[in-house]
Protein backbone atom coordinates (compact mmCIF):
# COMPACT_ATOMS: atom_id res chain seq x y z
CA UNK A 1 0.00 0.00 0.00
CA UNK A 2 1.41 3.29 -0.93
CA UNK A 3 1.69 5.45 2.07
CA UNK A 4 0.63 9.35 1.98
CA UNK A 5 1.10 12.64 3.14
CA UNK A 6 -2.36 12.29 5.06
CA UNK A 7 -1.16 8.62 6.46
CA UNK A 8 2.06 10.32 8.20
CA UNK A 9 -0.34 13.38 9.32
CA UNK A 10 -2.71 10.70 10.93
CA UNK A 11 -0.04 8.68 12.88
CA UNK A 12 1.92 12.17 13.99
CA UNK A 13 -1.03 14.00 15.42
CA UNK A 14 -0.56 16.61 12.67
CA UNK A 15 -2.47 18.49 10.54
CA UNK A 16 -1.60 17.24 6.61
CA UNK A 17 0.08 21.09 5.63
CA UNK A 18 2.25 20.71 8.35
CA UNK A 19 3.65 17.23 7.11
CA UNK A 20 4.10 18.98 3.41
CA UNK A 21 5.90 21.43 5.66
CA UNK A 22 8.04 19.71 6.98
CA UNK A 23 9.09 17.43 3.90
CA UNK A 24 10.16 20.86 2.56
CA UNK A 25 12.23 21.77 5.53
CA UNK A 26 9.83 24.73 5.96
CA UNK A 27 11.06 27.24 8.53
CA UNK A 28 7.52 27.47 9.69
CA UNK A 29 7.50 24.08 11.42
CA UNK A 30 9.54 23.58 14.73
CA UNK A 31 12.96 21.52 14.78
CA UNK A 32 11.27 18.89 17.12
CA UNK A 33 7.99 18.04 15.00
CA UNK A 34 10.18 18.48 11.77
CA UNK A 35 12.32 15.70 13.41
CA UNK A 36 9.19 13.66 14.63
CA UNK A 37 7.49 13.96 10.98
CA UNK A 38 10.64 12.63 9.37
CA UNK A 39 11.23 9.83 11.56
CA UNK A 40 7.34 8.50 11.29
CA UNK A 41 7.95 9.06 7.42
CA UNK A 42 10.99 7.16 7.69
CA UNK A 43 9.47 4.15 9.34
CA UNK A 44 6.53 4.35 7.13
CA UNK A 45 8.27 4.12 3.74
CA UNK A 46 7.22 6.84 2.55
CA UNK A 47 8.07 8.11 -0.90
CA UNK A 48 7.40 11.32 -2.22
CA UNK A 49 4.92 11.88 -5.01
CA UNK A 50 6.69 14.72 -7.07
CA UNK A 51 4.18 14.46 -9.89
CA UNK A 52 1.29 14.90 -7.57
CA UNK A 53 3.29 17.78 -5.66
CA UNK A 54 3.94 19.67 -9.06
CA UNK A 55 0.36 19.71 -10.01
CA UNK A 56 -0.08 22.20 -7.14
CA UNK A 57 3.12 23.96 -6.53
CA UNK A 58 3.52 24.32 -10.78
CA UNK A 59 7.33 23.20 -9.89
CA UNK A 60 8.96 19.81 -10.46
CA UNK A 61 11.60 20.38 -7.49
CA UNK A 62 13.89 19.05 -10.31
CA UNK A 63 17.12 20.29 -11.09
CA UNK A 64 19.04 19.72 -14.40
CA UNK A 65 22.81 19.47 -14.69
CA UNK A 66 25.03 19.56 -17.30
CA UNK A 67 28.36 17.60 -16.50
CA UNK A 68 31.98 18.58 -17.79
CA UNK A 69 33.07 16.38 -20.21
CA UNK A 70 36.62 16.68 -17.85
CA UNK A 71 36.99 14.44 -14.93
CA UNK A 72 38.36 16.29 -11.87
CA UNK A 73 37.99 15.34 -7.86
CA UNK A 74 37.29 19.75 -7.13
CA UNK A 75 34.22 19.40 -10.00
CA UNK A 76 32.74 16.03 -7.94
CA UNK A 77 33.57 17.71 -4.68
CA UNK A 78 31.62 20.64 -6.06
CA UNK A 79 28.46 18.93 -6.91
CA UNK A 80 28.26 16.54 -3.86
CA UNK A 81 27.94 19.72 -2.21
CA UNK A 82 25.36 21.24 -4.49
CA UNK A 83 23.27 18.08 -4.46
CA UNK A 84 23.37 17.29 -0.92
CA UNK A 85 22.06 21.35 -0.01
CA UNK A 86 19.53 21.07 -2.95
CA UNK A 87 18.09 17.78 -1.42
CA UNK A 88 17.77 19.61 1.84
CA UNK A 89 15.48 21.86 0.17
CA UNK A 90 13.25 18.83 -1.20
CA UNK A 91 15.30 19.13 -4.45
CA UNK A 92 16.49 16.12 -6.81
CA UNK A 93 18.99 16.42 -9.63
CA UNK A 94 19.46 14.88 -12.70
CA UNK A 95 22.77 14.54 -14.28
CA UNK A 96 23.91 14.67 -18.44
CA UNK A 97 26.89 14.18 -19.69
CA UNK A 98 25.72 14.95 -23.17
CA UNK A 99 26.83 17.78 -25.20
CA UNK A 100 25.89 21.05 -24.33
CA UNK A 101 23.21 21.70 -26.20
CA UNK A 102 21.54 18.51 -26.54
CA UNK A 103 21.65 18.54 -22.86
CA UNK A 104 19.53 21.54 -22.49
CA UNK A 105 17.18 20.67 -24.74
CA UNK A 106 16.47 17.94 -23.15
CA UNK A 107 16.13 19.22 -19.73
CA UNK A 108 13.62 21.51 -21.46
CA UNK A 109 11.74 18.74 -22.66
CA UNK A 110 11.79 17.08 -19.18
CA UNK A 111 10.37 20.51 -17.70
CA UNK A 112 13.01 21.10 -14.94
CA UNK A 113 12.90 24.23 -12.26
CA UNK A 114 16.55 25.61 -13.64
CA UNK A 115 19.29 24.26 -15.13
CA UNK A 116 23.00 24.52 -13.96
CA UNK A 117 25.35 24.13 -16.82
CA UNK A 118 29.26 23.29 -15.41
CA UNK A 119 31.14 25.32 -18.17
CA UNK A 120 34.14 23.56 -19.15
CA UNK A 121 35.27 25.46 -21.77
CA UNK A 122 36.32 23.23 -24.00
CA UNK A 123 33.61 22.26 -26.37
CA UNK A 124 33.31 23.82 -29.61
CA UNK A 125 29.71 25.16 -29.15
CA UNK A 126 28.95 28.96 -29.29
CA UNK A 127 26.98 29.32 -26.31
CA UNK A 128 25.21 32.52 -27.04
CA UNK A 129 23.23 30.41 -29.48
CA UNK A 130 21.58 28.41 -26.48
CA UNK A 131 17.85 29.05 -26.29
CA UNK A 132 16.07 27.66 -23.13
CA UNK A 133 12.03 27.87 -21.51
CA UNK A 134 13.85 26.92 -18.31
CA UNK A 135 15.74 29.42 -16.48
CA UNK A 136 20.03 28.63 -16.75
CA UNK A 137 22.97 28.87 -14.47
CA UNK A 138 26.24 29.04 -15.69
CA UNK A 139 29.23 28.14 -13.69
CA UNK A 140 32.25 29.47 -16.10
CA UNK A 141 33.53 32.75 -17.98
CA UNK A 142 31.10 35.86 -17.37
CA UNK A 143 30.30 37.41 -20.56
CA UNK A 144 30.30 34.22 -23.08
CA UNK A 145 26.29 33.47 -22.71
CA UNK A 146 23.60 36.11 -21.95
CA UNK A 147 22.90 34.24 -18.66
CA UNK A 148 23.78 34.61 -14.95
CA UNK A 149 26.81 33.22 -14.68
CA UNK A 150 28.63 32.26 -11.24
CA UNK A 151 32.59 32.67 -11.42
CA UNK A 152 35.62 32.59 -9.41
CA UNK A 153 38.57 34.73 -9.62
CA UNK A 154 41.48 32.65 -11.02
CA UNK A 155 43.71 35.55 -11.64
CA UNK A 156 43.93 36.91 -8.06
CA UNK A 157 44.40 33.21 -6.67
CA UNK A 158 47.25 32.81 -8.88
CA UNK A 159 48.52 36.56 -7.50
CA UNK A 160 48.21 34.85 -3.66
CA UNK A 161 49.90 32.11 -4.62
CA UNK A 162 53.01 33.86 -6.03
CA UNK A 163 53.12 36.34 -3.63
CA UNK A 164 53.37 34.20 -0.51
CA UNK A 165 56.03 32.51 -2.23
CA UNK A 166 57.77 35.84 -2.73
CA UNK A 167 57.32 36.57 0.52
CA UNK A 168 59.31 33.27 1.62
CA UNK A 169 62.45 34.00 -0.21
CA UNK A 170 61.32 32.12 -3.74
CA UNK A 171 62.54 33.33 -6.84
CA UNK A 172 62.58 30.25 -8.70
CA UNK A 173 59.53 29.49 -9.08
CA UNK A 174 57.64 27.32 -11.67
CA UNK A 175 53.98 27.41 -12.86
CA UNK A 176 52.77 23.52 -13.76
CA UNK A 177 49.11 23.57 -15.69
CA UNK A 178 47.45 22.95 -19.29
CA UNK A 179 48.29 26.20 -21.60
CA UNK A 180 45.54 27.97 -22.72
CA UNK A 181 44.16 26.24 -25.89
CA UNK A 182 40.28 27.78 -26.28
CA UNK A 183 39.74 27.71 -22.50
CA UNK A 184 39.60 30.90 -20.63
CA UNK A 185 39.97 28.99 -16.83
CA UNK A 186 43.99 28.09 -17.60
CA UNK A 187 44.47 31.08 -19.81
CA UNK A 188 43.79 33.18 -16.48
CA UNK A 189 46.00 31.42 -14.53
CA UNK A 190 48.69 31.07 -16.52
CA UNK A 191 48.65 34.59 -17.49
CA UNK A 192 48.82 36.09 -13.92
CA UNK A 193 51.54 33.66 -12.98
CA UNK A 194 53.33 35.66 -16.16
CA UNK A 195 52.24 39.02 -15.15
CA UNK A 196 53.49 38.55 -11.37
CA UNK A 197 56.90 37.42 -12.86
CA UNK A 198 57.26 40.23 -14.51
CA UNK A 199 56.22 42.34 -11.45
CA UNK A 200 58.95 40.81 -9.10
CA UNK A 201 61.41 40.71 -11.77
CA UNK A 202 62.21 36.66 -11.39
CA UNK A 203 64.47 35.64 -13.95
CA UNK A 204 63.55 33.79 -16.79
CA UNK A 205 64.53 30.45 -17.09
CA UNK A 206 63.87 26.75 -19.31
CA UNK A 207 60.50 25.46 -17.85
CA UNK A 208 59.44 28.66 -16.36
CA UNK A 209 56.32 26.90 -17.20
CA UNK A 210 55.22 23.28 -18.22
CA UNK A 211 52.41 22.77 -19.84
CA UNK A 212 50.33 19.51 -19.53
CA UNK A 213 48.34 17.90 -22.11
CA UNK A 214 45.03 17.78 -19.11
CA UNK A 215 44.78 18.47 -16.00
CA UNK A 216 45.70 14.49 -14.55
CA UNK A 217 47.63 13.44 -12.33
CA UNK A 218 49.82 11.59 -14.67
CA UNK A 219 50.18 14.99 -15.99
CA UNK A 220 51.66 16.54 -13.38
CA UNK A 221 54.17 14.02 -12.38
CA UNK A 222 55.36 13.90 -15.91
CA UNK A 223 55.75 17.59 -15.77
CA UNK A 224 56.94 17.57 -12.26
CA UNK A 225 59.71 14.94 -13.35
CA UNK A 226 61.12 16.73 -16.29
CA UNK A 227 61.44 19.78 -14.21
CA UNK A 228 62.89 18.58 -10.97
CA UNK A 229 65.17 16.69 -13.15
CA UNK A 230 66.95 19.72 -14.98
CA UNK A 231 69.69 21.98 -13.83
CA UNK A 232 67.89 24.67 -12.64
CA UNK A 233 65.09 23.20 -11.02
CA UNK A 234 62.94 25.31 -8.93
CA UNK A 235 62.82 25.89 -5.44
CA UNK A 236 58.89 26.74 -5.52
CA UNK A 237 55.85 24.94 -8.07
CA UNK A 238 52.52 26.43 -8.47
CA UNK A 239 50.01 24.08 -9.49
CA UNK A 240 47.28 24.52 -11.31
CA UNK A 241 44.70 21.95 -9.76
CA UNK A 242 44.73 19.59 -6.87
CA UNK A 243 44.90 16.34 -9.61
CA UNK A 244 48.18 17.95 -10.91
CA UNK A 245 49.73 18.37 -7.55
CA UNK A 246 49.34 14.74 -6.89
CA UNK A 247 51.40 14.08 -9.87
CA UNK A 248 53.84 16.48 -8.88
CA UNK A 249 53.72 15.24 -5.01
CA UNK A 250 54.50 11.40 -6.28
CA UNK A 251 57.42 12.64 -8.24
CA UNK A 252 58.99 14.93 -5.78
CA UNK A 253 58.99 11.53 -3.52
CA UNK A 254 60.67 9.34 -6.42
CA UNK A 255 63.15 11.83 -6.97
CA UNK A 256 63.99 11.92 -2.83
CA UNK A 257 62.71 15.79 -3.15
CA UNK A 258 62.01 17.10 0.13
CA UNK A 259 58.88 18.97 0.72
CA UNK A 260 58.84 22.14 1.77
CA UNK A 261 62.61 22.13 2.66
CA UNK A 262 64.16 22.09 -0.60
CA UNK A 263 60.74 22.02 -2.78
CA UNK A 264 57.58 24.41 -1.96
CA UNK A 265 53.96 23.66 -3.49
CA UNK A 266 51.02 25.74 -3.64
CA UNK A 267 48.42 24.43 -5.50
CA UNK A 268 45.14 25.91 -7.31
CA UNK A 269 41.20 24.26 -5.80
CA UNK A 270 40.82 24.91 -2.07
CA UNK A 271 39.21 21.75 -1.51
CA UNK A 272 38.92 19.89 1.51
CA UNK A 273 40.83 16.90 0.21
CA UNK A 274 44.15 19.29 0.36
CA UNK A 275 44.54 19.02 3.82
CA UNK A 276 44.33 15.36 3.59
CA UNK A 277 47.35 14.80 1.03
CA UNK A 278 50.45 13.02 2.53
CA UNK A 279 51.79 16.74 3.13
CA UNK A 280 49.04 18.71 3.58
CA UNK A 281 48.81 21.49 1.17
CA UNK A 282 49.18 25.58 0.71
CA UNK A 283 46.07 26.34 -1.20
CA UNK A 284 44.38 28.87 -3.33
CA UNK A 285 41.17 29.55 -4.87
CA UNK A 286 37.66 30.34 -3.02
CA UNK A 287 36.63 27.42 -0.84
CA UNK A 288 34.16 24.89 -2.46
CA UNK A 289 31.58 25.24 0.65
CA UNK A 290 30.94 28.95 -0.42
CA UNK A 291 30.71 27.92 -4.76
CA UNK A 292 27.88 25.13 -3.30
CA UNK A 293 26.01 27.86 -1.40
CA UNK A 294 26.58 30.48 -3.80
CA UNK A 295 25.31 28.60 -6.29
CA UNK A 296 22.36 26.54 -4.36
CA UNK A 297 21.21 29.77 -3.59
CA UNK A 298 21.02 31.32 -7.10
CA UNK A 299 19.35 28.27 -8.86
CA UNK A 300 16.77 27.92 -5.79
CA UNK A 301 16.00 31.61 -6.87
CA UNK A 302 15.84 31.27 -10.39
CA UNK A 303 13.36 28.37 -10.53
CA UNK A 304 11.31 30.49 -7.77
CA UNK A 305 11.12 33.34 -10.28
CA UNK A 306 13.31 35.60 -8.58
CA UNK A 307 15.38 38.51 -10.18
CA UNK A 308 19.62 37.41 -9.87
CA UNK A 309 22.34 38.89 -10.18
CA UNK A 310 24.05 38.70 -14.17
CA UNK A 311 27.21 37.99 -13.42
CA UNK A 312 28.51 36.82 -9.78
CA UNK A 313 32.64 36.82 -9.29
CA UNK A 314 33.89 35.38 -6.27
CA UNK A 315 36.95 35.76 -4.66
CA UNK A 316 39.87 33.67 -3.61
CA UNK A 317 41.65 33.15 -0.35
CA UNK A 318 45.42 31.57 0.69
CA UNK A 319 45.40 28.61 3.04
CA UNK A 320 49.00 28.74 4.53
CA UNK A 321 49.28 24.61 5.13
CA UNK A 322 52.93 22.40 5.54
CA UNK A 323 53.85 22.49 1.82
CA UNK A 324 55.43 25.85 1.58
CA UNK A 325 58.58 26.72 3.65
CA UNK A 326 61.06 29.89 3.66
CA UNK A 327 63.11 29.08 0.14
CA UNK A 328 66.61 27.10 0.72
CA UNK A 329 70.09 28.47 -0.20
CA UNK A 330 70.39 28.35 -3.99
CA UNK A 331 73.84 28.42 -5.63
CA UNK A 332 74.18 30.00 -8.77
CA UNK A 333 75.63 27.31 -11.63
CA UNK A 334 77.97 28.68 -14.70
CA UNK A 335 74.86 28.13 -16.41
CA UNK A 336 72.51 30.07 -14.65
Amino acid sequence: MTVTIKDIAKQAGVSFSTVSKALRNSPLVTEDTKKRILQIAGEMSYLPNYAARSLVSRKTYTIGVVWPSIERVSHSVLLTNINATLEAQSYITLLSINQMGAAVNTFNRYIVDAILVFDDQKAVFDRSTIESNVPILFYGIFGSTPYPTIDTNRKRAIDLAFEHLINLGHQRISYIGKLPTNDLFQEHKVSSFIVKSQEYNVPEREHMVISTDSMDPYDGYSAAKLLLSGNQSPTAIISGSYDLTRGILKAAKELAIDVPHALSIVSYDHIPQMAELDIPMTAVGVPISMIADTITQVLLDIADGKGVQLNTVLEPELIVRKSTHRAPVVHSSPSD
